[in-house]
């Protein structure tokens, strides 16, 4: 498990490496959804996305590393290149075959190889391990690790200090890196205040590992607009923090995460991916939510 106490020594260690992002909010939104909406603009971090807290976290903690190593459908791939880049070690990203064309390219602007021949959302975590044992690179697991976790949860810091009232927080969940992190500061020091997960629909098995108290496993990759989010199962580690903090997963369709998209570019005149949308979902649909909700806008890697 992580403390707050892990989330504040991350915040310290990472400040010279990554951008204290702003919260933008719109007028228009708030009428139209009758909430106070604060987006948390990740999509303004270091490489587009938040991934870059997480993984500079945990690389800035290697003993003498040979290089990274790290698995990834895009995001977290630029992440763990510019983290190698900050200590000064090579870096291997092993990416989908199908993965973003544009996200590979990024990668490898970073400095990092990118290995996807023959690689899948289903073998890649095999694939990953077996290239770290070739090398002998150093892993940092996109969401299943404990450095990269308290990483991510150094935004939640932030967001409490830029935001007062906050009733909930809306995170769109993968592997659940994120909302552990998110989780640990909120329940810490605002516990009033819900924290909500957000999947798509063909693509829920945080929703159902957390209804059955036991991990649920996907049986094939999630087709989903929402590329950030399509792993198979929460982490190993991630499960228990997301047990004792989360307070409930919500589903969206791809239509609403695209239309949430569409809406989030057009009123805050910034881009932002799908997987951002998915966060706002909830909101489009009408479930039952606070007044003064949080939104984290994950990444802004996308191409039209």
């Amino acid at each position: 498990m992580i403390s707050l106490e892990h989330v504040q020594a991350a915040a310290r260690r990472i400040a010279p490496y990554v951008h204290r992002t702003p919260v933008l909010t719109s007028r228009d939104l708030d009428r139209m959804f009758g909430k106070e909406l604060f987006f948390k603009a990740e999509h303004l971090q270091k490489t587009g996305s938040f991934k870059a807290r997480g993984a500079v976290n945990a690389a800035l903690q290697l003993q003498n590393p040979k290089g990274i190593i790290a698995v990834s459908s895009g995001n977290h791939a630029q992440g763990a290149a510019y983290a190698a880049r900050v200590i000064g070690v090579p870096a291997l990203v092993v990416m989908p075959q199908d993965a973003s064309e544009s996200k590979k390219a990024a990668t490898r602007a970073y400095g990092a190889e990118v290995f996807d021949e023959g690689v899948t959302v289903e073998n890649r975590e095999e694939v990953v391990r077996q290239k770290a044992a070739e090398l002998g690179y150093a892993l940092i697991h996109p969401f299943d690790d404990y450095a990269v976790m308290a990483g991510q949860g150094t935004q939640a810091l932030e967001l409490l200090e830029q935001v007062e009232g906050l009733e909930a927080v809306l995170v769109a969940v993968g592997g659940g890196g994120l909302i552990s992190g998110i989780a640990t500061v909120v329940k810490h020091l605002r516990p009033e205040c819900e924290v909500i997960g957000v999947e798509p629909e063909n693509a829920n098995d945080a929703q159902q590992s957390l209804r059955t108290g036991h991990r649920v496993r996907l049986e094939r990759a999630p087709q989903t607009v929402a590329d950030g989010v399509r792993t198979l199962m929460v982490g190993e580690r991630t499960f228990p923090v997301m047990q004792n903090h989360v307070d409930r997963i919500l589903t969206v369709p791809d239509a609403v995460t695209l239309e949430a998209q569409r809406l989030m570019m057009s009123r805050l005149k910034q881009v932002v991916e799908p997987t951002a949308g998915l966060a706002l979902g909830p909101v489009l649909m009408g479930y039952e939510l606070p007044e003064r909700i949080a939104v984290i806008v994950c990444g802004g890697n996308w191409m039209p």
